[in-house]
């Protein structure tokens, strides 16, 4: 597990792998973004499995899911735990994401007290020289996922192009699959929205960690807004929770 390089891994809910080694440079070659009508989010896929199929998670469940090992020591005894219980397969429980945060905290707390005894990072040379180019593609893994970042620019170094997918447009549709489970799991049928199914609805959202702002660029306050509509389209309650 890498948090700051590497290349782009996706594995299956068996753990077979998808694609990997992908360099950054390359992500369009293996993820597309589908726009819907109802939504400000786009919604990212892997062009292999096709928008239908092709929804994935990222973030700390991704992570442990998806790596061979980590390099603190701690922290990859914890993960060895945490895969025992799904006998080395991926973990596909969505509240496992708290689980699998506790142990990447735990790695970075070994990983700062590495970092602040590394000879590299004591010395003067802090200029970094490069070749002056274009067009960049960084990838890079945030607390709540993978977050990816395309620029071009001008002559005048001004932005012409920027494509950014964050890691809650990532998560779009497994958060949307997530709410509709709760919706099967727990509507009893009635035309009732109960405190109840809204807890676990923000429990289903929450696991993910969504930055709605980072996603939507949308301003202003996002409630949960809840609605429950009939079989002809009739919206038969309404709940917003602020």
């Amino acid at each position: 597990m890498d948090l700051y390089h590497g290349n782009l891994r996706a594995i299956d809910a068996d753990g077979e792998t998808i694609v990997d080694q992908v360099a950054p440079a390359d992500y369009l070659d293996v993820i597309r973004e589908e726009v819907k009508s109802w939504s400000y989010m786009k919604f990212p896929f892997l062009k292999a499995r096709g928008p239908e199929d092709g929804w994935y998670r990222v973030g700390p469940l991704a992570r442990l899911n998806a790596c061979d090992s980590i390099d603190t020591p701690q922290a990859e005894e914890a993960r060895k735990e945490f895969m025992a219980v799904t006998d080395g397969k991926p973990n596909n429980i969505t509240m496992a994401y708290h689980w699998a945060r506790m142990i990447e905290t735990l790695h970075a707390a070994e990983k700062i007290k590495e970092l602040l005894n590394d000879p590299d990072l004591q010395g003067e040379d802090l200029v970094v020289e490069g070749e002056r180019r274009s067009e960049g593609v960084a990838i890079i893994e945030a607390p709540r996922g993978t977050l990816f970042h395309h620029y071009k620019i001008d002559d005048d170094d001004r932005v012409v192009m920027a494509n950014l997918i964050v890691s809650t447009t990532n998560n779009n549709v497994p958060m949307n699959r997530a709410v509709q489970r709760v919706a099967e799991d727990h509507l009893s049928g009635k035309a009732e929205i109960s405190e109840g199914l809204l807890n676990h609805i923000e429990v289903a959202i929450r696991a993910y960690d969504p930055c709605l702002s980072c996603a939507t660029h949308a301003l202003g306050k996002m409630p949960l807004v809840v609605e429950l509509i009939d079989h002809e389209g009739r919206v038969v309650e309404r709940k917003t929770k602020s």
